[in-house]
């Protein structure tokens, strides 16, 4: 059982670890932004699958057959085609849109949570997420900044996507986390994640260059590193303090983009990641707190 009420010092800790997680998250995007330069979706996204597969085998090893074991296969395809779904879209995203706006836009998925939950487990969430949620879509709005003719961007609208599938992958995942470990999660996400985007390789093969290589390499090792963190985060901090923290990553992806890509964002989409980093945290908050 947590501890209610965290020494101080855990707080410290766990605000630091989720500080760390936000950075690795931020160099996951930086890398697979980095990627897309030279090498197609479809590639991308299989690399990101293959090498996180490739970082479980020492579980794999240890654990054997018997570690493996489910009885809850729909679930994990339920999970494994929302997340994948997810990060096709993101991954394009972040080779259209600057880093930090593609971020924000997968980040947004706690906006979604509270209605994909109640459509499809009967969760009837707070009257407060209502506003809440209005709030975010507004700031999303704003990221996706109509034209003059009120067309809107499609990068930034996939963007968004993302998020949604995103939250639908996470609902998927409280189907079967009542009986089900972390690491068979993980495991199963990866496997089927690996195997199913292996397939449009069969059109989309591209001779991968050192660089796309090296960097996608570096964002399996970020990833893993993303996810230690974060889940020592939360060992040590309550739960929607570290979500809360774990915005951090948007600041850190518009500096890398800055830094690395030379962008920029426009009034217009600051406003709006104000708004949907205020929503997506109050929501987080009622989430918890039910």
């Amino acid at each position: 059982m947590v501890d209610p009420h965290p020494l101080p010092e855990n707080l410290r800790q766990g605000a630091l670890f989720a500080v760390g997680a936000a950075a690795c998250f931020a160099g996951v995007g930086a890398c697979i932004k980095a990627a897309s330069a030279t090498l197609p979706n479809e590639m991308v996204v299989f690399l990101r699958n293959a090498v996180a597969l490739l970082a479980l085998l020492p579980w794999i090893l240890r654990v054997r057959l018997r570690g493996l074991a489910t009885q809850h296969l729909g679930g994990h395809l339920y999970r494994a085609g929302f997340g994948l779904a997810a990060m096709y879209c993101f991954f394009y995203a972040l080779n259209h849109l600057q880093l930090a706006e593609a971020v924000l836009l997968n980040y947004s998925a706690p906006l979604f949570i509270p209605l994909i939950a109640w459509l499809w487990l009967r969760e009837v969430p707070p009257l407060i997420i209502a506003p809440v949620t209005l709030l975010g879509f507004g700031g999303i709005v704003l990221i996706l900044n109509p034209g003059a003719e009120g067309l809107l961007r499609w990068p930034a609208l996939v963007g968004a996507v993302s998020g949604v599938l995103a939250a639908a992958a996470m609902v998927s995942i409280r189907r079967v986390a009542r009986t089900e470990t972390t690491p068979r999660i993980v495991f199963y996400f990866s496997l089927f994640s690996t195997v199913f985007s292996s397939i449009p390789l069969l059109w989309a093969w591209q001779q991968p260059l050192p660089f796309a290589l090296g960097v996608m390499l570096i964002a399996g090792v970020l990833a893993l590193l993303g996810q230690l963190c974060l889940t020592r985060a939360y060992s040590l901090a309550p739960a929607a303090r570290v979500g809360a923290i774990t915005y951090i990553s948007v600041v850190f992806a518009a500096l890398v983009g800055w830094l690395v890509w030379n962008e920029t964002p426009t009034v217009m989409a600051a406003g709006g990641a104000l708004l949907v980093i205020t929503a997506c945290i109050l929501a987080s908050w009622q989430q918890r707190r039910g």
